[in-house]
């Protein structure tokens, strides 16, 4: 089993994200667990608050290091594993891609800070914090829709997750090609037909078929993944 642990200060964000499709699948047949820690639970003083301003002045507020600690803190010590990977999704960490989707999904662990306003208090990257990831260039209200994007890409690369693991397989990024395209019933819809050759019955041809066209999208739309599947190719031969 895999053990999301979630730091927030908003934690009625994943209510519904974690109770529903794949992710509440996940979680029922006991391949994934959600827990979600409320930040202004680990403040020292409850009268206290969870943000302040930064030190040398600047625009914003800043997440304040103790509850963050205090949460951690307690979170790990319910790990038998006390080195549990720690992500923080921020626009100034490496980007999020299929390769570190895999990599976390066969971590035991994995703890999600999010941050608010500014950010997050320094001391807390230094010191806690494994992972800095960003999800794109462009900058959102908060760390929570980051994370349910991650969680949602880990979890479904957990097999038993989905009623067809070989499916994963098939997406998008895997093998650094694009997915190509699918067609369902009617044969006929307004005039557009399904290509002939998938209603052939001919595997090989098939096969042969959705390759080229993963190939060819691929080349147009990515450039920089057409060019890393086309050095595996000529490393495998």
């Amino acid at each position: 089993m895999i053990s999301f642990n979630v730091i927030t200060p908003f934690p009625a964000m994943f209510d519904a994200v974690l109770n529903e499709s794949i992710l509440l699948k996940a979680k029922q047949k006991n391949i994934a667990e959600y827990n979600i820690f409320n930040l202004f639970n680990y403040l020292d003083n409850s009268s206290d608050r969870i943000d302040d301003y930064p030190f040398g002045g600047g625009e914003g507020m800043l997440l304040k290091a103790e509850p963050i600690f205090n949460a951690f803190e307690s979170i790990k010590s319910t790990f038998r594993n006390n080195k549990p990977r720690v992500i923080f999704p921020t626009p100034d960490g490496k980007i999020f891609n299929h390769s570190k989707a895999k990599e976390l999904s066969e971590e035991s662990n994995l703890i999600f800070i999010c941050g608010h306003y500014k950010g997050i208090d320094q001391r807390v990257r230094d010191e806690i914090v494994t992972d800095e990831i960003s999800i794109g260039d462009f900058v959102l209200t908060g760390g929570e829709l980051p994370s349910m994007i991650m969680i949602d890409s880990i979890v479904r690369l957990k097999e038993g997750v989905l009623n067809n693991y070989k499916s994963a397989k098939k997406d998008s990024f895997y093998d650094f090609l694009l997915d190509g395209p699918h067609y369902t019933r009617p044969r006929d819809f307004k005039g557009i037909n399904v290509p002939e050759v998938l209603l052939s019955g001919n595997h090989k041809k098939i096969k042969d078929w959705f390759l080229n066209q993963r190939e060819e999208k691929t080349k147009k739309l990515r450039l920089d993944l057409w060019e890393k599947y086309k050095s595996i190719k000529t490393e495998k031969k």
